[in-house]
Formats: structure tokens, C-alpha cells, sequence
């Protein structure tokens, strides 16, 4: 082996020259274990160096050309993912919960030349270049029985293995487009926030430098690797440091749980719904999970209680915020607060600015008010993809406005009251939904709550919600109303509950608001 002198400056932003990095440095240890297989460091780098190679080579693929995957979690996502970037490729992840003609859309809009596919989504990859008028879909996972698609193991044996020298590659542009990830399109078409390498170095560094993660680490990826938060809370923060990523081809919380005590994993990112999930599967389990450092939550605010029922278990838990367009991270709760601030998603990261304005008048809120948060700094993308008009709306002066709402408290830990559109005005007063529905998930029977706003004679809006039960449990409108009563004040608790069966959700799992008034409008 060519040992490695130098790297170009913008070099080291450059996603596959950390597992590069991490190649010379520890080539023996493990980097990912999937369903499958294990791979070392010396392998996925080995991998990643052919894969870039054959892009060119063998598919013809020039540097800043878009490719899209449409794949479930496997190790081969990330090697993809790692050799586009070594490759100067634009990679598209596409959201496998979504229609045939939302995809169409995504691969269109983002002129993608190629799909990499799973076995599991051939046939679905194959009708949509059929559809678009592309070459024949790469099936990136052996398939159970034989078919025609070029696939990744031949990609791979086509090129010659061993390591190329640092800095024997073309350096790339630091600014370059690295992921297309689309926005879930709640109202709308969903946008493409592009993101770079340096986008991605600087939240790594911002999960590295707040929550310690190191080369003893080891997390599992829960999440799709379809959402930027599967890529980068904490799977290639994880890599960056050196450590070890554990990549179930799906998500199941009794064999999540298993995976985490088997593997001695010690750093487990999910969403509120994942924690919730894994929560009961340990109390079903009672495994042995003293070597897990700490539960992290992000995505959507981690109701209070849940945080308390991992805490009274034994179990660190701490949550953060973050957006697509952030790479995701903005804020996190440092360890030493995750008990005396639980509910809070911290303060921001290292390397983000922050300010919390009021959207009228564009000043800073006082300690206790609510404002709309707005980031700038290394970590925030560049633009929506060919989108100029909604690039202007969200970056205004250098600011990413992000149109949550959040409170900070006389300490500067923010806690978040939500979305800037999803805020109810009622007789002048404003009411914050995630204020009301963490009250609302306080009662013993209530698992989620979703409150919104319904146009109202007198008072404009006034605020209903929708609630789901714990399997068995039964509660009335009386007995939540009354259990509002004593946390809330009287203008904030909702005019109806109603008890669902489930709640709407888009693509991403999140709460779609907008269909709640229809949904109950009968009820």
C-alpha cells in the first residue's frame, strides 16, 4: 500500500475520504454489519474505489450526472452512496413508500441518467425507466432468482481491485452537488434541497463535537436511508469517526433490540413513533442493554413522557432538531442535560448560527417567546434543485427560514411550539399545537395527539385534536378535556377530541394536518 502524504484541501469534505481516511488508519476493523455480511474498513474502501471506477467505466457516467437509488436499507446503499460521491455523481434517494407518479416526478424533475435498485424494487425500477426512457435499471443486491439487470457484482468484478494513492484522483469542487433529497410535499410538489460534501463535513463534526461520538462507537441505522436523517444521524458521523454501523434491512423492533444487544451497540437515533416501539419490545425482551450510551430522538418533538419512561428504565435519552435542508442537525441536547431539560431539543450546534425571530418584525424573540427559527452557517444547503423561486422564499439575506416555531428559555435551550403555518390564531391569542399535544400525551391512555385549527364564527380557529390509544385503553372527551384543563390555559384546550383509529401520514411518516378537518368533520 501507497502510504498517504497529502489531500487536497477540499478533499477531506469529501465523504468517501473519511472511509478512506479511516482505510489506512484501521483497515481490520469492522465499518458496517448488515443482514448478510460484515464489511472492514479495507473492504468498503476497496469497494467504493471500484464502484467510482466502474460509474465511469462501465456506465459511461460523467461528474456531476445524477443517479437515483431505490433501495431498502442494506450495506449496498451506502457504498453507492460513498462511490457516487468519489465519482462526482449526484445521488437521488428515492422514497420507496411513494406512487409510481411521485417518483416519476422526482426522477424527471432531477434529470437522473441511471436507477440503482434493490432485487426487492427491480420490477417497480424497471417500469419507471421504461416510463422515462432510461437504460435498464443496476440491481444493486443479489436477486433470488436469475434475471437480465447489469448488477453491482458485476460493476465491481469488472474493475481491478487495490487502492488508489491519495490525491491521485481529481480533486473535486467543495460546492458540488452531492444528494438531491425531496422534501416530503405536504402542500404541493415536494422540492429537491441539494446538498454538498461540506453540508455533510460540518454536520458530522456538529454530531462529533456534541453528543462524543468516537471510534468505540457503535450505532444502528433505524431510519431509511432515504431520509437524510438515515444517512447522517449518526451513520456516516459514525464512519467519520471510526466506528462501527450496524444496517438492518428493516425496521422491527423486537429484532432491533436483539441487533443492539448483540452487537453492543451504544448509540440509538430514531424517530419519536421507532422509540416508542422499541420501548415496548424491550419491556416484552428485558434484554441486557447497559453498554447503550445514550437513545437519540429527532425528527418530530419527543413527547415528554416517553423521554421519562426510558429515563425511569435506566437509560440516557436526549433529542435533537433538524431539517433536509440542514444536512439535518441544528440543535442538540447535550448528555449532561438530558434530565433536567427533557422535552427541550437543546442549543445549536457548533458550527450553525441561530436566531429565533418573530416572523412580523424579524427581531429575536425575548427569553420565553415564540418565534420562527432561521440558520445559516456550513451545514445549510445551497438550493431547492432548479427551484429559484422557493430558493428565494426559504433563504432570505443568508438565512435559512425554516418555518418551525420554537421558545427559548432564560438558559437558551429551545423547546419547540411548531409549525409557523400550523399555528392556530384563536380571539387573537396564539396557540401552539406541539404545546397542546405534549399536555394531551401526558394522560396514561393517549400514545400521539395531533391538534389543528378549524375555522370558527366568533374566535377565527379554534383548536381540535385528534388522539390514538394505547391498544385496550378507553378515555373520554370529558376526561381529556379536564386533564388539558389542569396543564393548559382555557383558550389553548381543544373545542373536540377525536379518538382515531390512525392518524394521516405522508410518505415520510409525518402527520398530514391539512386532511384532520376532513377527516372529522363528521364525526
Amino acid at each position: 500500500m501507497t502510504i498517504p502524504t497529502e489531500c487536497e484541501v477540499s478533499g477531506v469534505y469529501e465523504i468517501s475520504y473519511w472511509v478512506e481516511a479511516q482505510a489506512w488508519m484501521r483497515p481490520d476493523k469492522v465499518a458496517l454489519v448488515g443482514s448478510r455480511e460484515l464489511w472492514t474498513y479495507r473492504d468498503l474502501h476497496d469497494r467504493v474505489v471500484r464502484l467510482s471506477r466502474a460509474f465511469r467505466n462501465r456506465l459511461g457516467l460523467e461528474p456531476g450526472g445524477r443517479i437515483a437509488i431505490y433501495s431498502g436499507n442494506c450495506l449496498e446503499y451506502l457504498l453507492v452512496l460513498l462511490a457516487a460521491s468519489r465519482a462526482g455523481l449526484v445521488l437521488v434517494p428515492l422514497n420507496w413508500r411513494l406512487t409510481p407518479g411521485e417518483l416519476e416526478y422526482q426522477l424527471r424533475d432531477s434529470g437522473t441518467r441511471r436507477i440503482l435498485c434493490s432485487a426487492e424494487y427491480a420490477a417497480a425500477a424497471a417500469e419507471l425507466t421504461g416510463r422515462i426512457g432510461l437504460e435498464p435499471p443496476v440491481r444493486i443486491t443479489p436477486a433470488a432468482e436469475p434475471d437480465s439487470l447489469p448488477d453491482l457484482a458485476g460493476l465491481l468484478d469488472a474493475e481491478p481491485s487495490g487502492l488508489e494513492p491519495p490525491g491521485e484522483r481529481d480533486p473535486q469542487p467543495w460546492d458540488r452537488p452531492l444528494l438531491i433529497c425531496y422534501t416530503s410535499g405536504t402542500t404541493g410538489r415536494p422540492k429537491g434541497a441539494v446538498l454538498n460534501s461540506v453540508n455533510m463535513f460540518f454536520n458530522a463534526i456538529n454530531n462529533l463535537l456534541t453528543i462524543d461520538l468516537r471510534a468505540d462507537d457503535v450505532c444502528i441505522t433505524l431510519l431509511p436511508l432515504f431520509h437524510i436523517g438515515g444517512i447522517n444521524l449518526f451513520t456516516l458521523p459514525a464512519l467519520f469517526a471510526g466506528g462501527r454501523v450496524v444496517v438492518p434491512d428493516r425496521f422491527d423492533p423486537d429484532q432491533a433490540v436483539r441487533l443492539i444487544q448483540e452487537e453492543k451497540v451504544t448509540v440509538v437515533f430514531g424517530v419519536p413513533t421507532v422509540h416508542q416501539r422499541l420501548l415496548e419490545a424491550i419491556d416484552r425482551l428485558k434484554p441486557d442493554l447497559s453498554h447503550v450510551r445514550m437513545f437519540y430522538s429527532g425528527g418530530a418533538p419527543c413527547p415528554v413522557p416517553l423521554i421519562r419512561a426510558f429515563q425511569e428504565r435506566g437509560y440516557r435519552f436526549g433529542q435533537g432538531y433538524g431539517l433536509t435542508e440542514t444536512a439535518p442537525t441544528v440543535f442538540m441536547l447535550l448528555e449532561d442535560d438530558f434530565a433536567r431539560k427533557p422535552g427541550s431539543i437543546g442549543r445549536p450546534a457548533p458550527f450553525n448560527r441561530v436566531r429565533v425571530i418573530d416572523p412580523a418584525t424579524g427581531q429575536p424573540v425575548p427569553p420565553g417567546g415564540v418565534g420562527e427559527i432561521t440558520v445559516r452557517g456550513p451545514n445549510v444547503f445551497t438550493a431547492y434543485w432548479q427551484n429559484e423561486k422557493a430558493t428565494a422564499e426559504a433563504i432570505r439575506n443568508g438565512w435559512f427560514h425554516t418555518g418551525d416555531l420554537a421558545r427559548i428559555d432564560e438558559e437558551g435551550f429551545v423547546t419547540i411550539a411548531g409549525r409557523l403555518k400550523e399555528m392556530i390564531i384563536s380571539g387573537g391569542e396564539n396557540i401552539y399545537p406541539v404545546e397542546v399535544e405534549q399536555a394531551i400525551q401526558t394522560h396514561p391512555a393517549v400514545v400521539e395527539a395531533a391538534v389543528f385549527g378549524v375555522p370558527h364564527p366568533e374566535w377565527g380557529e379554534v383548536p381540535h385534536a385528534a388522539v390514538l390509544l394505547e391498544p385496550g385503553a378507553s378515555v373520554t372527551e370529558e376526561e381529556l378535556r379536564a386533564h388539558c384543563l389542569a396543564r393548559l390555559g382555557k383558550y389553548k384546550i381543544p373545542r373536540r377530541f377525536f379518538i382515531l383509529d390512525e392518524l394521516p401520514r405522508n410518505a415520510a411518516g409525518k402527520v398530514v394536518k391539512s386532511r384532520l378537518a376532513e377527516i372529522t368533520r363528521d364525526m
